[in-house]
């Protein structure tokens, strides 16, 4: 089963930030247990010098907010550990999974790298992301209940995946209550195939399956053969993990919520799957296509209902839009895509200059710092003594050197003063933008389902549409 931990990264004592840094980044990047660094990936920063760059922007931070923590009270970085369960997953696939865990618990305002072990019998990744934001401003602020609300996150993604999770698992405590571990050992085994089946089925309706035919198809997908017995049922085994009788899909085998009637209403729509949202505006269904596809009457008569709520609100929508002319309707969708494309670009061009501005502030900021110990490295005539006892400053000297000339790209660097208030307009221009960008994406999605909707009632197909134009 997939389990999660989170850990803070401090500098013991005796060692020095870089040192403890590059510990622990050192035993992520072992390649005797990443098979040669085969299965690393990283995010906003290069797996080679992670270590240089983490801490370019600590300093960084520390110059353009002039905030300094205790040696002992800082946090350097954040290590999460994600393990799987032994022979359920692949190196490459579990490197994955670690990145997109990593993505989307950091939002993306952290550069992160992501390891992963082979060395044990069960897969395991390593993610170390920086303490400190991309812009160098602020940091990760840790939270009470984050460890279990990483554990969500990490099930979700293994649910999504069709991987087993813990699923009762209990909280660390001097009570009643046991670790994971303590749990681990008292189990009698593994996961039973009943509780792989019900992880599978969840994923499978998680895909949204059109009908019950490709709600099995994704079943026989995740590697399930399908039996259809007497009286309409279904049975299922799991091929190659030596499971010798099928499971049958009911409620009294399952569990509530698992009978074949249950899962047809989730295909139908009549019962909400966790992590979907309707629409207060919904495209309407083509019941003839359903209705081919096997649905039955009842589905027939929710649809007819549903097209009809959707069709009276796609015409209240045109009647107080005064959009009655179909010309006209299908103007302001063009116009609603093509503003929102426009604003959707405008907001990446500013998000990628905001990230040229910080990357300018600190990496100025970093040089200015260490240029005094390059010019008394230099004046050692580059004394291999004075290298090793300022090896971290001159490292760092370095990447702001390099980083300064590839944002720059030959031209002139700006001042201090300019490259501040350019950063306060950057950051005021995209703050408007996305109110806009938010209000575009929505009318956009409004006007299109509209048009959709109207296309249906009216009978219009996009050949249909052009025969009409051409008489």
């Amino acid at each position: 089963m997939a389990t999660t931990t989170l850990l803070q990264r401090h500098a013991g004592e005796g060692e020095t930030i870089a040192e403890a840094i590059r510990d622990c980044l050192d035993y992520g990047k072992d390649p005797e247990k990443t098979e040669s660094g085969k299965y690393i990936s990283a995010y906003e920063c290069d797996p080679a010098t992670v270590a240089d760059e983490f801490l370019l922007a600590k300093a960084s931070y520390a110059a353009m907010t002039g905030r300094e923590q205790k040696k002992e009270n800082d946090v350097l970085c954040y290590q999460i550990r994600q393990s799987f369960y032994p022979g359920e997953i692949t190196p490459k696939e579990a490197n994955r999974i670690g990145y997109e865990l990593a993505m989307r618990w950091t939002k993306g305002r952290h550069a992160f790298i992501v390891t992963t072990h082979t060395d044990k019998q069960h897969i395991h990744c390593h993610i170390y992301y920086n303490s400190t934001i991309l812009d160098c401003t602020r940091k990760f602020r840790n939270f009470w209940g984050s460890s279990f609300a990483l554990r969500r996150l990490s099930d979700r993604l293994c649910l999504e995946n069709g991987l087993s999770i813990v699923e009762n698992p209990k909280p660390r405590s001097k009570g009643k209550y046991r670790n994971y571990g303590e749990w681990q050992k008292d189990r009698k085994g593994p996961l039973s195939y009943q509780d792989r089946l019900r992880l599978a089925i969840d994923t499978a309706l998680a895909e949204r399956p059109a009908d019950l035919d490709e709600f099995l198809a994704l079943m026989k997908r995740a590697g399930y053969e399908v039996k259809k017995v007497r009286g309409g049922g279904i049975s299922f085994r799991l091929t190659g993990q030596g499971q010798e009788r099928f499971t049958r899909l009911r409620a009294s085998t399952l569990g509530d919520g698992y009978d074949l009637q249950d899962v047809l209403a989730a295909i139908e729509g009549k019962e909400k799957r966790p992590g979907h949202s309707e629409r207060k505006i919904s495209l309407a269904v083509d019941i003839q296509a359903k209705l081919a596809a096997g649905k039955g009457p009842g589905y027939e008569r929710w649809a007819k209902v549903f097209n009809i709520k959707q069709m009276a609100a796609a015409l209240a929508y045109i009647q107080d839009n005064n959009l009655t002319d179909y010309e006209q309707l299908a103007k302001k969708a063009t116009e609603a895509a093509d503003r929102f494309h426009v604003i959707s670009e405008q907001v990446k061009q500013t998000e990628q200059a905001m990230k040229t501005n910080a990357g300018l502030k600190a990496a100025t900021v970093q040089y200015a710092k260490t240029r005094p110990v390059f010019e008394q490295y230099k004046a050692t005539k580059y004394s291999r003594k004075f290298l090793a006892e300022h090896e971290a400053d001159l490292e760092l000297y370095r990447a702001a050197q390099t980083e300064m000339r590839s944002l720059l790209g030959g031209a002139k660097l700006p001042k201090m003063d300019v490259l501040k208030e350019e950063g306060r307009k950057l950051t005021a221009k995209k703050k408007q933008l996305y109110g806009e960008y938010q209000k575009a994406r929505r009318d956009m999605q409004e006007i299109v389902t509209i048009k959709a909707n109207i296309d249906t009632l009216m009978g219009y197909t996009e050949s249909g549409r052009k025969q009409e134009k051409e008489r």
